[in-house]
């Protein structure tokens, strides 16, 4: 089960951070932050950083899909424990 949260937190975030990117201007920060923590992430990361720009572009997209992925992650195997956990108690009695 955790397998497909992983999988499931990945592809969210992946499509979170285009949606973010693609959105960014019109939105405010907060609400672009809400869903996309990645991108905020990586914005703070990457300033301290000087390299080529195929360098820092990339470092900048692997930071962010990497915390969008761990964010939504963390969202899917909680929603999955709480699905899941009802079903064990009433099991138990």
């Amino acid at each position: 089960m955790l397998g497909a949260c992983a999988v499931a937190g990945l592809i969210a975030g992946i499509v979170a951070l285009t949606f973010a990117v693609a959105n960014n201007p019109p939105l405010s920060a907060p609400w672009v932050a809400l869903f996309s923590p990645g991108l905020r992430v990586a914005e703070w990361v990457m300033p301290g950083r000087h390299g080529t720009l195929g360098w820092t572009f990339s470092w900048f997209l692997r930071i962010a899909i990497a915390v969008n992925g761990a964010f939504y992650f963390a969202w899917f195997a909680l929603i999955t424990y709480w699905a899941t956990r009802d079903s064990r108690i009433s099991d138990r009695h």
